[in-house]
């Protein structure tokens, strides 16, 4: 009992706990390539438009699992939901390193590493759902902190720096190989040691009808839409910046140790940040912490970190403390995976589908926004494009309040 006092003081729901150290061990086998795979493939025979082909393929079925997962959790319940998650991970994976990666066969690449991108949005998002659903309105901004600190922990930090250790003892694919058992054990602790409860719509029908809601649901609650395109903007830059900042960096004297260092470091604060602004986000308001923290925040801080290599003529630290800065404060739209499933007193689940869409696409937005800009108004100018985008996001939080017949949610009992 004191320890379910403890974790639900730290705004980890005591009946979920074991979920969140799943989905820390899952994400972190999910990660073992991130850093290595495509300058593994390069070196080994493939073409740069292939490497970005095959990661574009990846990213488009993040998309639409991360859409799917959802509607899914609440059509089927969570638990169902990441098993299928799981098991096309397991599928995709064996698939891409057997037949794909160790001959080379590029086709069977494309095919099996779609299948992968399947697998981590329906497990992890899923569990998102059963978080807003199983948590009180007073402490689900700790709890989505939390969920976005093991998430971002598990797939950036413990996964590169498992996937560092790894490469050297077990060689390329002996580390991927190696991924399907870390899933394997976080689906243990998530699906196993997690004996939480989740009532799902029984009936064919309803199942049905929650799939469609998955599409309707902006037309009911304009409000998600306008949440959608928030979190779209989030992490928009995080994946722009990888496309054009190292060339920019190395321009003004920093090599790829010192970017990777910096840009490693800006996700060790990210992932701390997510749960301090957890914590504001309750006590200033949701609202409040997404416009001024992560709208107005990321905006100036993205202006601040490209031009501190000008500013303080190549200092180090000093672009790694704007970097910091920008992570932190990336960090501010946490509440968001609050604010949103609330703005609605039933369908959170399709709510939650199109938030989590709003996650996968930067994975395209991004470097788009880069390769359409870029050849026009430079660097410079698409830096000014993203911090634009972070005060327009600023400003469709604003719009973006709960219902007052929403305002106090019921909790599911056991």
């Amino acid at each position: 009992m004191a320890q379910d006092n403890l974790s639900n003081k730290l705004g980890i729901p005591s009946n979920l706990a074991w979920g969140y150290l799943g989905i820390l061990i899952f994400m972190m086998g999910d990660g073992v390539e991130q850093g290595w795979l495509s300058p593994y493939l390069i070196e080994h025979g493939m073409t740069v438009e292939q490497s970005a082909s095959l990661f574009t393929v990846y990213g488009i079925t993040i998309a639409i699992s991360s859409w799917f997962s959802g509607v899914l959790a609440e059509s089927y319940g969570p638990r169902k939901s990441m098993v299928m998650g799981l098991l096309l991970y397991i599928i995709g994976t064996i698939g891409f390193i057997s037949m794909g990666m160790a001959k080379l066969d590029y086709n069977a690449m494309l095919l099996f590493y779609a299948i992968r991108g399947f697998g981590y949005p329906l497990f992890a998002y899923s569990f998102m759902v059963w978080i807003n659903y199983r948590t009180p309105n007073n402490m689900l901004g700790r709890a989505v902190g939390w969920f976005w600190f093991v998430f971002t922990g598990g797939l950036n930090v413990l996964g590169a720096y498992y996937s560092s250790w790894a490469l050297e003892r077990y060689g390329y694919e002996n580390t991927l190989w190696s991924s399907i058992l870390w899933v394997l054990i976080g689906a243990f602790f998530a699906l196993v040691l997690n004996r939480d409860k989740f009532e799902t719509k029984a009936s064919k029908e309803s199942k049905v009808k929650e799939l469609v809601n998955g599409l309707t649901i902006v037309n009911k609650e304009p409000k998600v839409l306008i949440g959608g395109i928030v979190r779209v903007i989030n992490t928009t830059a995080q994946f722009a910046f990888p496309v054009f900042l190292p060339l920019y960096m190395a321009e003004h004297g920093f090599d790829t140790k010192e970017w990777l260092q910096i840009w490693g470091t800006i996700f060790t604060s990210n992932i701390a940040f997510n749960l301090i602004f957890g914590f504001v986000g309750d006590r200033l308001g949701w609202q409040n912490t997404i416009m001024w923290f992560g709208g107005v925040g990321c905006a100036i801080s993205t202006v601040l970190f490209y031009y501190s290599p000008i500013w303080f003529d190549g200092s180090y630290w000093a672009v790694m403390a704007a970097g910091i800065a920008w992570g932190a404060l990336l960090a501010g739209y946490v509440p968001l995976s609050a604010l949103v499933p609330s703005l609605v007193k039933e369908d959170k689940g399709a709510a939650m589908a199109i938030l989590n869409l709003g996650a996968g696409l930067p994975v395209f937005v991004g470097p788009a926004i880069v390769g359409l800009l870029i050849g026009s108004i430079g660097s410079e100018g698409v830096i000014w494009v993203l911090a634009g985008l972070y005060i327009i996001s600023a400003i469709l939080t604003k719009f973006i309040s709960i219902p007052k017949q929403v305002e106090e949610l019921p909790v599911l009992e056991n």
